[in-house]
């Protein structure tokens, strides 16, 4: 509460910017005003058809087939995974002010990008899904940002679709380089056995949908669903704001 007070003083004292384009907001609403008309209606969102395994448009034609090219090279772990928008412009300035930036308030802001992204396709179709689990980040890292954004992220889920949230089996139990300093190649190295179950038992037979802010290559999203379905999960989507 003391920090959202504490921004509302500061819209008082500087008046709030468009996220995007830099420019003045007018007609703003306290600290839920990030962008105006113009730069909100230019959000680039992921269109039908998807990719089969990471979730990107594709076009058919020139892929061949249901799988982008980067998918056939690419060993995941993850049954599917969606992305509600493509990473850049408004987007990515948005994620990166709500991950490195301290800015918890966007949370509700990016999830209603994807529960606009459910709602129009029904993908992931969560009424077949049993279980939300938010990709952990390790003590260290949560201990500088104060929260885990993808745990916010699934909560808002979870009130939105009524889907249950399990947000401390999953665990974090080795400290890793930031993703975004590493090659392509690189990465699915990095996050190798960094995750853990408290409770392997509760997630058996279970369908499970995994909430991260951001895919790139998979890697993250992939290693985590290794060990769900290596511990007896049946089936785990993906779900990320950008990819």
């Amino acid at each position: 509460m003391f920090k959202r007070q504490l921004r509302g003083l500061l819209d008082i004292i500087y008046p709030p910017s468009c996220a995007g384009c830099k420019k003045p907001l007018k007609n703003t609403h306290g600290v839920d005003a990030v962008a105006c008309p113009a730069c909100w209606a230019a959000i680039k969102k992921n269109r039908p058809p998807f990719c089969q395994r990471c979730g990107r448009a594709i076009d058919w034609k020139v892929s061949g087939g249901k799988v982008c090219k980067k998918c056939l090279r690419k060993e995941l772990h993850f049954d599917r995974a969606f992305s509600a928008c493509i990473y850049d412009g408004l987007t990515k300035e948005l994620i990166h002010k709500f991950k490195y930036q301290g800015h918890d308030h966007l949370s509700s802001t990016l999830s209603g990008l994807l529960i606009g992204f459910i709602r129009e396709f029904n993908l992931p179709p969560l009424e077949y899904f049993d279980l939300l689990m938010p990709i952990p980040l390790s003590q260290k890292k949560l201990r500088e940002r104060e929260f885990n954004q993808s745990q916010l992220l699934a909560c808002d889920l979870s009130k939105e679709f009524g889907l249950k949230l399990c947000a401390d089996n999953l665990l974090r139990v080795r400290d890793t380089k930031t993703q975004t300093e590493l090659p392509d190649e690189r990465r699915f190295l990095n996050v190798k056995d960094s995750f853990a179950l408290s409770d392997a038992a509760a997630i058996k037979d279970k369908m499970i949908i995994l909430i991260d802010d951001v895919l790139t290559t998979g890697a993250t999203c992939s290693e985590a669903a290794r060990v769900l379905k290596d511990n007896g999960a049946r089936t785990v989507f993906a779900l990320t704001i950008a990819s």
